[in-house]
C-alpha cells in the first residue's frame, strides 16, 4: 500500500521530474514493479505474507462485483465482434506457438529437450499451455494429464510467471502510448469511447458525498457477495469432482473459476436493480483500489533473478510468446481492432482472470467487465486448446 500511495501521489504532482517520469514509465507499470525489484532485494516475500493468494481469492471477486454493479452490459454487447476475434487469434498463438517454439530452440539448444519418460519437455509445456490459454486449473489439469516429473515442475512455473510478467510489463507501457498505437493500427475507437463516455456521464449523474453508512453498504455488498460466491463455488466444485470420472481434466471442478463466475454473474445481475447507484457512493473506485493492490502483489511474485536459472526452458516460452505476439499484431493491423482488445485479448489468453480485469481497468475501470468475460471463455477452451497443443508439441518433439 506503500508503494502504491508512493506512485499515486507522485504520478499526480506537476513538477517537470515526475510528469517526465511517468511519461515514461506509467504509473501503473510502476505500482507492479515496485515490489517486483522489493521482492527481487529480498525486502519483502510474497510466500511469507501470502499475499497475492489473499487478493486473487478475496480482493479480486470483490472488484469483479464493485466494477460490474453498473455495467452498461448493451455497450459492451455493442463493443462487437472484434474483442472475440482478437482473443481467439491469441488462443492460436498458443497453440501454435508451443511446437514452433521447440523447433526454434532446438536448433541452437538441443539439450533442453533431452528428458525422456514422463521427464519429457513437451508435458511439462503442456502444463504452460494450459495457462497460457485458460487459467490455473487448466494448467493444474494438464499436469494430471501428461504425468510431467513435479520435481521439475518449478522450473516450468519460473517460465510462466517470469514470461508472462514480462509481456504484462510490456502491456502496461504500451497503454501509456495507446493513441499512437490505435493510429497505426488504423483502429476504430468509437464504441470503446462511447461507453467511456456514457459511464462517466452517469457516474457524474448519481456521484454523492458517502457517509460512513454508505461506504458500509458497499463494502457490505461487495464482501457478502465474495462470501457467497466462496460458499457456493465449494459446494459446485465439490459435487462436480464426485459425479465426473476425472475431475483433474475439468475446469468445471475448479473452485477459482466457480468464484470467477458467480462474483461477475452476481454483479451484473445487480446492475439492473437499485444496487447500481452504489455507484454514486464510488463502488467502483474500490473496485480499482482491490485491483492495484492486486497488480502489486502480482508484481511481488517477479523474481528477476529467476530469469537465469534456466536459459533454455526461458528461451522456449520468450519464443514462444513472441509467436503468440506477432499473430495478435497481424490479426489487429488486418481487422483494424484497437490495442485495447489486443492487450485484453491476449491477457485472457495468458493471465486469465487475475490479469485481464487488471489491463482493462487500465483503459477505463468501465471496461474491466470485458476482460473478466473474455477470461471466463478462457477458462471453457484452456483444457481442449492445450491438449491439441500439446499434441503438436508432442509430434515435433519426436
Amino acid at each position: 500500500m506503500a508503494s502504491l500511495a508512493f506512485v499515486f501521489y507522485t504520478s499526480s504532482l506537476k513538477n517537470s521530474f515526475w510528469s517526465k517520469f511517468y511519461k515514461i514509465f506509467p504509473a501503473l507499470l510502476m505500482c507492479y514493479l515496485i515490489p517486483s525489484i522489493l521482492s527481487t532485494l529480498n525486502i519483502i516475500s510474497p510466500s511469507h505474507s501470502n499475499l497475492y493468494t489473499m487478493a486473487k481469492n478475496y480482493l479480486l471477486p470483490a472488484s469483479l462485483v464493485l466494477m460490474t454493479i453498473s455495467v452498461d452490459l448493451k455497450g459492451i454487447i455493442n463493443l462487437g465482434s472484434k474483442s472475440i476475434i482478437m482473443f481467439l487469434s491469441g488462443t492460436v498463438g498458443i497453440i501454435i506457438g508451443g511446437p514452433l517454439a521447440i523447433l526454434i530452440v532446438s536448433y541452437f539448444s538441443p539439450e533442453t529437450f533431452n528428458g525422456a519418460g514422463f521427464q519429457e519437455v513437451w508435458r511439462g509445456l503442456a502444463t504452460l499451455a494450459g495457462s497460457w490459454i485458460g487459467g490455473g486449473a487448466n494448467q493444474a489439469a494438464m499436469l494430471e494429464i501428461y504425468k510431467y516429473d513435479q520435481s521439475l515442475y518449478s522450473g516450468i512455473v519460473a517460465v510462466d510467471i517470469i514470461v508472462a510478467n514480462i509481456w504484462m510489463a510490456i502491456l502496461l507501457l504500451g497503454i501509456g502510448k495507446t493513441d499512437k498505437i490505435d493510429k497505426w493500427l488504423k483502429a476504430d475507437v468509437t464504441a470503446i469511447e462511447d461507453l467511456k463516455a456514457k459511464v462517466a456521464a452517469y457516474q457524474n449523474s448519481i456521484t454523492k458525498n458517502p457517509s460512513l453508512t454508505d461506504l458500509m453498504i458497499v463494502l457490505g455488498v461487495a464482501f457478502g457477495i465474495v462470501g457467497l460466491s466462496h460458499f457456493l463455488a465449494d459446494n459446485l466444485s465439490s459435487y462436480i469432482t464426485s459425479v465426473v470420472a476425472d475431475p483433474s481434466t475439468s475446469v468445471l471442478s475448479s473452485r477459482f473459476f466457480w468464484l470467477v463466475l458467480l462474483a461477475t454473474t452476481i454483479g451484473v445481475i445487480l446492475s439492473f436493480t437499485k444496487a447500481r447507484k452504489l455507484e454514486g457512493y464510488g463502488a467502483s473506485k474500490f473496485g480499482s483500489v482491490c485491483i492495484y493492490i492486486l497488480v502489486a502483489t502480482i508484481g511481488m511474485k517477479m523474481d528477476v533473478t529467476k530469469t537465469l536459472e534456466n536459459p533454455g526452458l526461458l528461451a522456449v516460452g520468450g519464443v514462444w510468446m513472441l509467436i503468440h505476439v506477432i499473430i495478435m499484431v497481424i490479426t489487429a493491423k488486418i481487422i483494424k481492432a484497437p490495442f485495447f482488445f489486443l492487450a485484453v485479448g491476449s491477457k485472457a489468453n495468458v493471465g486469465g482472470a487475475a490479469s485481464a480485469p487488471v489491463i482493462a481497468s487500465a483503459f477505463h475501470p468501465s471496461l474491466a467487465p470485458v476482460g473478466v468475460l473474455l477470461a471466463v471463455l478462457g477458462y471453457a477452451l484452456g483444457t481442449y486448446g492445450a491438449m491439441f497443443c500439446a499434441y503438436l508439441m508432442q509430434i515435433v518433439s519426436q
